[in-house]
């Protein structure tokens, strides 16, 4: 299982040094994640995928619950009230729930693409104003030795919330 460290940092040439320490600790380049004002070039530094920058998953999980919701009244209406001459199965109720689950996800999830990520809603006033957030994934193990070591090499870095990163890959 990994643990997601969120740190706001001051400026690019602070992101490198943090990005060569890290590198130093045997963190992985593809577990740090830099998000920054559009525009800034990050050279070299691992940049957030458009996973972690929009609301996409998200936005699939609801539309996934809300559209189940709605297909399961729904399958239960028709169930209970077919039209005349036709005679369903208890199996409607469970095709109309995962039919309607599926186009909710995917309805949802069209429209967090277009919508900032929701988790990253505290850091979006600091990163208009051209400072830089760095998301690191450390196994659970880690996460007291990295924030050490990040707290006291780079005193300018603030540290933000840590969450659990689901599915836990390598």
């Amino acid at each position: 299982m990994k643990r997601r460290l969120y740190f706001l940092l001051p400026d690019i040439v602070s992101a490198r040094k943090i990005a060569d320490d890290l590198l130093l600790a045997r963190v992985d380049d593809r577990h740090m994640h830099f998000l920054a004002q559009r525009g800034t070039d990050l050279g070299e530094l691992h940049e957030a995928s458009f996973l972690q920058k929009t609301d996409l998953v998200h936005g699939a999980e609801v539309g996934l619950a809300i559209g189940g919701c709605g297909g399961f009244l729904l399958g239960v209406f028709v169930f209970l009230m077919p039209p005349e001459g036709v005679t369903l199965q208890l199996v409607t109720v469970l095709i109309t729930t995962l039919a309607a689950a599926f186009l909710g996800a995917w309805i949802a999830s069209l429209a967090g693409t277009a919508v900032p990520n929701s988790r990253l809603k505290l850091y979006q006033e600091d990163i208009a104003h051209g400072k830089i957030l760095l998301m690191v994934d450390i196994p659970v193990g880690r996460v007291e030795e990295i924030r050490k070591l990040i707290s006291n090499t780079h005193p300018e870095a603030s540290a933000g919330r840590m969450e659990a990163t689901l599915p836990a890959f390598p």
